[in-house]
């Protein structure tokens, strides 16, 4: 579980394309208390897991369905990748509740400038929007962030000084892709609705007859 604050920007070093998979080493800064092999970390909003961490960078396995699902499938050398360790219980939450389980892939249509911060415009699958809700959470590469818009084939996020000094999305233009995971709480409502919905078409005028309404 993530919580959507990211605490480094990392690079990626080395890729090892592996069957239908990938293996990708990534560089980092030291953290305060070194990776262990197993646990998760999140890159890019994607939760993997540490295979053989060292003092300033780890290595982690990429499933080929993490690769079709995200923007992993393009990295590169040298790629500036977002950071975030598993939460511990007892830590501090904030931001919302992350898995790290991407939904799906957006691309950026504009950034426009408002006052001190920038509109963060992305457009993404009809699917994608039909689980987002204003003012709702989402998280893009990610980050935990808070939907101000949704028209058309598109949301739209505030970005302020500090998420975009702190996190990959500095460096984005229109164009790019991202990942993006829909509110955890939110797709269980939805899944929990349809099923609901889907069961309720299931019953016939003989079935409530049978049982007593009619």
């Amino acid at each position: 579980m993530f919580t959507g604050l990211i605490e480094k920007i990392g690079r990626i070093g080395r890729i090892e394309h592996i069957e239908t998979g990938a293996r990708l080493t990534i560089a980092h800064d030291v953290w305060p208390s070194p990776l262990v092999p197993g646990e998760s970390v999140a890159v890019q909003g994607a939760c993997l897991t540490v295979t053989r961490p060292s003092a300033q960078s780890f290595t982690c396995d990429v499933l080929a369905e993490t690769l079709q699902r995200t923007t992993l499938a393009h990295a590169e050398s040298g790629m500036a990748v977002n950071l975030e360790r598993a939460m511990r219980a007892g830590d501090r939450f904030g931001g919302h509740m992350v898995s790290g389980h991407v939904d799906g892939v957006g691309v950026v249509r504009r950034m426009e400038n408002s006052g001190r911060d920038v509109v963060l415009e992305i457009a993404c699958a009809p699917e994608l929007l039909g689980g987002m809700v204003m003012k709702g959470s989402i998280a893009i590469d990610g980050i935990s962030l808070t939907i101000t818009a949704i028209s058309g084939a598109a949301f739209a996020v505030d970005l302020i000084p500090f998420t975009r000094e702190h996190t990959t999305l500095n460096s984005r233009k229109p164009g790019d892709a991202v990942n993006l995971e829909l509110d955890m709480l939110g797709k269980y409502v939805r899944r929990y609705m349809e099923q609901t919905q889907s069961a309720a078409k299931l019953v016939t005028m003989d079935d409530l007859q049978r049982a007593g309404f009619c």
